[in-house]
């Protein structure tokens, strides 16, 4: 592997890692205002076990899912894999989460 696809790739990571971060920081912000958790199987989970719990669970299994991706940068297709990871979560949690949070904020803030 080429210097420069390896610096790409473990930059891919810390980007989806920090994604990760950001989306269960922000899902339990979101909570906390009132947001419902879109994803059932998380909301359900939630019930189950708790928030804390739930969001540590799924959050570390994402992490190993990127972190098995990781394992395998040799195929050529790591970093088509960690890019697909980290537009789905821009469109889906960063986007999503920073316009609903900023509603809350703005609300709180003419209240």
């Amino acid at each position: 592997m080429q210097k420069g696809s390896e610096r790409v790739l473990t930059g891919l990571l810390g980007l989806n890692l920090v994604l990760q971060l950001f989306d269960g920081v922000a899902t339990y912000a979101g909570l906390r205002a009132g947001i419902a958790e879109g994803n059932p199987l998380l909301a359900a989970t939630m019930q189950w076990v708790g928030v804390t719990p739930a969001l540590v669970l799924f959050k570390c299994e994402a992490c190993a899912a990127l972190m098995m991706i990781w394992g395998a940068r040799r195929n050529r297709l790591a970093v088509p894999a960690l890019a697909t990871c980290a537009l789905i979560y821009f469109a889906w949690s960063v986007g999503p989460w920073t316009v609903a949070l900023t509603r809350v904020s703005t609300q709180l803030a003419a209240s």
